[in-house]
């Protein structure tokens, strides 16, 4: 899930840099300037703060204020390299100092080097056991980091002391969700609904209604949140929940007003496209993808479902063809895209009633293979091309590898079954006939695959989403 965690680790505690003790031998003139650097910082003047400090760092470098802030103004301005200097320095004058330790670990994370900022946090938290931000800061540091079995006893911890923060008890409800523990999940997701009645709330409460199986409550929070806030996401969310769970129609019409909603979002059409699909709207189908393929000509998601489709609704063969040529190109060293383009030339041709050049699809569908030898429909089709040409000897070896690669595969222990009876092995052919027979009676070759295939996107589509700065 990415960025959806509601706070991040180690914001700068900007005030800890003006509780200002004696200098050793302070002027008055120190003092002025110090004061007039601190309000410059506060009001975001900070180059004019930098300036002011220089001559502070060159008369009072030992103290510990004067480089604290220095290096608050330095990371304000993105000047992390400089900053670092005088944070360190501030922790090396203030040993102490839990919040000098936090500002240097926030530093050190914007370089890159967080495996120091654990350190300081660590002991950041060990001089203040009890500091709400303190817990709050590790526990957000490890959720970055993706360990977030160690960040849920520090979030814990900061829900403890301060019940009413919501970044911390929102987050502290997503590690729950992660771990597996979904009833914790939702007893703080309904704690902070009490708080504070927000979209984000509902969509997590869906997320964690869905992982506990109870599909018609996660329905219900998906749609709450998309009416409360019908952002891309939570339109999205609410209309995958509907397809995932085949309720079709109102998926279709979920889907259809965010692709109204949202024109250039791809895997808006794509739901689309498959909401159409598995309602039996083959020509609609394929026209929501086709959208979808020019929308994100790269993204191989809508290629699967158009190929898909278009198995269904031939009639836009043209332009299906153009766009799995296109994505061929695209995407050369991408054995799915070559495998792709032949399934196009292949079938659009005998669509459109012209001959196809069975050479250029044989010749793609081995390019296929050789980028992708795991292909199991790449074999299957492979075999399929060498069978239609009454090529049995070399189509068995492609059936068997297909179902080497994916035992489910039904139509390869069909064609398999078949091409065994053509070069006189009837017995093996009758086998492979009676487990197509056995596989077909337990509805695993088209509708699971379907739905494999479906939740294999939603769940990619949610990802990607989470993944975006």
């Amino acid at each position: 899930m990415g960025n959806r965690w509601h706070r991040y680790a180690c914001v700068v505690l900007a005030g800890s840099a003006f509780a200002i003790g004696a200098w050793p031998q302070q002027t008055r003139q120190l003092d002025r300037e110090f004061h007039q650097a601190a309000e410059a910082y506060d009001a975001g003047k900070y180059s004019e703060a930098a300036a002011t400090l220089e001559n502070l760092l060159r008369e009072a470098p030992q103290t510990f204020e004067v480089q604290e802030l220095a290096g608050l103004v330095y990371s304000a301005q993105s000047q992390d390299g400089q900053a670092a200097v005088h944070l360190l320095k501030a922790v090396e004058l203030r040993p102490n100092s839990a919040a000098a330790r936090t500002n240097l670990a926030s530093n050190l994370l914007r370089l890159g080097k967080n495996d120091q900022a654990e350190v300081q946090l660590k002991k950041a938290l060990a001089l203040q056991p009890g500091n709400f931000d303190a817990n709050h800061n590790l526990g957000e540091l490890y959720v970055q980091a993706g360990k977030i079995a160690a960040a849920l006893p520090l979030l814990e911890k900061a829900q403890q002391i301060d019940p009413s923060s919501y970044g911390n008890g929102y987050d502290l409800s997503l590690a729950y969700l992660q771990t597996g523990h979904v009833t914790e999940a939702r007893g703080q997701v309904h704690a902070l609904l009490k708080q504070k009645d927000t979209a984000e709330l509902h969509n997590l409460l869906g997320e964690i209604e869905e992982q506990d199986g109870q599909f018609v409550a996660a329905a219900s929070e998906f749609e709450s949140a998309a009416h409360a806030d019908p952002s891309e996401s939570n339109l999205f969310d609410w209309g995958a929940e509907l397809l995932l769970h085949r309720t079709l129609d109102p998926a279709v019409e979920v889907f259809q007003n965010a692709v109204a909603r949202y024109p250039d979002s791809s895997r808006m059409a794509i739901g689309l496209g498959m909401a159409y699909y598995a309602r039996g709207n083959y020509d609609d189908a394929v026209a929501a993808l086709l959208k979808a393929a020019d929308l994100a000509p790269a993204d191989p998601r809508c290629y699967l479902f158009l190929s898909r489709a278009y198995d269904s609704s031939p009639s836009q063969a043209a332009e299906v063809l153009e766009r799995f040529r296109r994505y061929a190109e695209l995407q050369p060293k991408s054995g799915s895209a070559k495998y792709y383009y032949a399934m196009s030339l292949w079938k659009g041709q005998r669509a459109a009633g012209a001959a196809a050049d069975l050479r250029q699809v044989e010749s793609l569908f081995k390019d296929a293979l050789a980028l992708e030898p795991q292909l199991a429909e790449g074999h299957l089709q492979l075999g399929n091309l060498y069978f239609d040409q009454k090529r049995y000897p070399e189509a068995i070896p492609e059936f068997t590898r297909a179902l080497q690669l994916d035992p489910d595969l039904s139509d390869a222990h069909y064609r398999l079954g078949q091409a065994y009876a053509r070069t006189g092995e009837k017995q093996r052919g009758q086998e492979e006939l009676a487990i197509y027979q056995r596989i077909r009676e337990q509805h695993l070759a088209d509708v699971e695959k379907q739905r494999a295939e479906i939740r294999q996107f939603v769940y990619s589509a949610k990802d990607a989403r989470a993944e975006k700065p």
